[in-house]
């Protein structure tokens, strides 16, 4: 089930972020409940037993100083930045992170948002959310270092409405 993250969810949210360090930056509890307010779209992936994963994205205008989400406001204006997904290890593979990519497609497409953009790591490389990234049908649109020149991502961009048709079927 995809569902709105709430006040409860952050202390395990905090953790699986935090876990999945270097593929997203750390926030701990209380930077994830600084920035999950200023999301456009703040969903979690909850199997009736607790979290499995979440996805933060923020729209046009958010208030938020990240290189990423300025390089894709300047270049892909009009998009729905995603800024971490993030899935437990145990949850890899069953449908988590593209039915929370099509439900923030569904999110973008009611904003009349015609895209949906993401950052992935070449550097350290994250291999596997690329492949992830491409199999959803995102494009590679641009490459940037970012932490100081210490990071290079590849930012991704996808339609929308293509990402709300690969949503998992019931």
């Amino acid at each position: 089930m995809i569902r709105t993250l709430r006040e409860d969810d952050l202390p395990v949210l905090a953790a699986l972020n935090d876990a999945a360090v270097p593929a997203v930056n750390a926030l701990g509890q209380e930077g994830l409940a600084a920035h999950a307010p200023r999301c456009a779209v703040a969903l979690v992936a909850d199997d009736g037993a607790g979290p499995l994963g979440f996805l933060l994205a923020l729209a046009p205008g958010a208030a938020y100083a990240s290189e990423n989400y300025r390089w894709f406001t300047a270049h892909r204006p009009g998009s729905m930045y995603v800024d971490r997904v993030v899935v437990a290890p145990h949850a890899h593979r069953r449908g988590v992170g593209r039915a929370l990519y099509a439900a923030t497609a569904r999110r973008a497409v009611g904003l009349d948002l015609p895209e949906v953009t993401c950052e992935v790591n070449l550097e350290p490389p994250n291999p596997a959310s690329l492949a992830f990234h491409r199999r959803l049908g995102f494009e590679q649109v641009g490459t940037q270092w970012t932490t100081g020149g210490t990071v290079q991502v590849a930012l991704l961009a996808a339609p929308s409405d293509v990402l709300v048709a690969a949503a998992p079927q019931d």
